[in-house]
């Protein structure tokens, strides 16, 4: 495979993958921290990097609105409950 071919699939996929979280809402960061030691923080994160890697100008908040496809303000507000004692208790239990 050509590296222009492995990087649009790549894309693609990561496309897939921001798609399938926003379908699931539901899902929240700190299952997905338990589960998989990974959440949509993270990707932000990762997407920053990648932005500063490549001297392309971007802040943590327009790299959070790229992977929450709107500011994580309203994303807050709109789709993450607080945490449960479960949920946190869990997360802890990980971190160990």
């Amino acid at each position: 495979m050509n590296p222009e071919s492995s990087v649009e699939l790549e894309a693609a996929a990561f496309r897939r993958l921001l798609k399938h979280l926003d379908d699931n809402k539901d899902v929240q960061n700190i299952d997905l921290m338990i589960l998989a030691d990974f959440c949509r923080n993270c990707l932000s994160k990762w997407y920053l990097a990648a932005a500063e890697e490549r001297d392309i100008e971007m802040d943590y908040d327009q790299a959070r609105e790229a992977v929450y496809g709107m500011p994580y303000s309203q994303w807050k507000e709109n789709h993450q409950p607080p945490a449960t004692a479960a949920q946190l208790e869990a997360f802890a239990a990980k971190q160990k």
